[in-house]
């Protein structure tokens, strides 16, 4: 089973640990130096980067969070000039300001290195034709697939996404040998491939990795056993990085993290106070390398757990499992995360409807879809058709400039909708 590379993948646990302790008193020095928003925040803890003297200390110091990165909007959270960063990605975010992630060249380096290492670990090789089915845009996915699978040698096919006959297509011309995608769309070609009378037996794939949404057991054995290929989970954060944060081998028990590029953390999310090793919480990183926008303790809200018990497979990095939930209302569809806050903020600002909502989310035939159920207010009229129609044609367009995504949208009687709470809010069928 091959190794990225061994000296860092299986790095005895004493020296993996002083690597970053020098790595995190570095990262804590330049963010107190050179990015305002730390040094107040230390400030405020009465905290210098001297207090640092061992990995532990990392609990002296400050979370960071998703609206931390909005206020800094556009640039405040950069560590370096903005002439020292080559790259720039963004979040979605029409209703609030969106999140601004920025790269300088080592970043990049080390970007494409980390997700060298998760292809390996997934069994992609320099003989590899690597057909990368994420999108290119400001979506850091489709770069970050792209940077390690040329790492590492092999041939890439950036056919970015939709247009889902032609990747299909492209499949049997190009002779791909591995899949980049969210496990949703991965299904969803699995459904094209049988319309068009595709078998998966005609095609040369053989492994597939799957990353910027959840996928369950079932969703795994589902993709393997109708496309032929292996499937391997991958785990990457925008605010963070990107994918390359940690990938399962081919044993797929657990996915290793690049500990020498970063610190993990699992706290109580209501305690904020780090769990053992092993118990299930939130997520927290700490960027080890990132020149351009270090980050410090930041909460993801995913959740997971973490083992350090050396892997089967020769690694000695740590793993943490599979992240299925989160600990706020963020879900993911198609690959783009979404938040009912933002939906609703966009609501008080269209006629004729209350901000009285419900999200339902299903999957047919492999593609997942969501439907938003919209409140009538008191003087609408539900029999004027076409008003009604102009209504949910504003109310799509509203939510696609805002989270990427066209919902459905089904409007309902006023006060049908009174009952619904933040435990009924969102309604996901997809695994039925």
């Amino acid at each position: 089973m091959p190794i990225w590379n061994r000296k860092i993948e299986r790095m005895d646990r004493a020296e993996m640990d002083q690597l970053q302790l020098e790595r995190l008193q570095a990262t804590v020095n330049r963010a107190y130096r050179d990015v305002p928003f730390y040094h107040r925040k230390f400030t405020a803890f009465n905290i210098v980067p001297e207090d640092v003297q061992s990995l532990q200390d990392i609990v002296k110091l400050p979370f960071t969070t998703r609206d931390d990165l909005r206020d800094g909007y556009p640039y405040e959270m950069f560590a370096v000039p903005l002439r020292e960063i080559v790259r720039i990605h963004s979040s979605s975010g029409a209703t609030s300001r969106p999140i601004v992630v920025g790269y300088t060249k080592n970043d990049l380096k080390h970007w494409a290195e980390q997700v060298a290492r998760v292809m390996s670990a997934a069994g992609v090789t320099k003989d590899d034709v690597v057909q990368i089915a994420f999108d290119y845009g400001l979506f850091t996915g489709g770069f970050g697939m792209h940077y390690g699978a040329e790492r590492l040698g092999a041939s890439v096919i950036p056919v970015s996404l939709g247009n889902t006959e032609r990747q299909v297509q492209i499949m049997q011309d190009f002779r791909s040998t591995a899949l980049v995608s969210t496990p949703s769309y991965a299904l969803y070609l699995a459904e094209v491939m049988s319309r068009m009378g595709v078998s998966p037996a005609g095609l040369c794939l053989r492994v597939g990795l799957f990353g910027a949404e959840p996928m369950s057991d079932r969703m795994r054995s589902e993709i393997e056993n109708r496309l032929g290929t292996t499937a391997t989970d991958n785990y990457g954060v925008s605010a963070v990085m990107g994918p390359g944060i940690a990938g399962e081998c081919e044993l797929k028990n657990g996915l290793h993290i690049n500990e020498d590029h970063f610190l993990v953390e699992v706290i109580d999310p209501e305690t904020l106070n780090v769990l053992p090793e092993g118990e299930s919480g939130e997520l927290v990183i700490t960027t080890l390398t990132k020149e351009g926008l270090p980050m410090i303790r930041y909460r993801t809200h995913d959740v997971s757990s973490i083992t350090r018990e050396p892997c089967k497979c020769g690694r000695t990095t740590a793993r943490m499992s599979p992240v299925r939930k989160r600990t706020d209302d963020m879900f993911i569809v198609r690959g783009v995360n979404v938040y009912p806050s933002e939906i609703e903020a966009l609501l008080y600002d269209i006629e004729h409807v209350e901000p009285r909502y419900q999200i339902v989310l299903e999957r047919e035939r492999g593609l997942d879809y969501l439907t938003l159920k919209v409140e009538l207010s008191g003087e609408m009229i539900s029999d004027q058709m076409q008003r009604l129609v102009e209504l949910e044609e504003t109310i799509k367009h509203r939510v696609h400039a805002v989270i990427g995504l066209t919902p459905r949208v089904r409007l309902v009687e006023a006060k049908t909708l009174e009952n619904v709470d933040r435990s009924n809010r969102v309604i996901d069928l997809r695994e039925r």
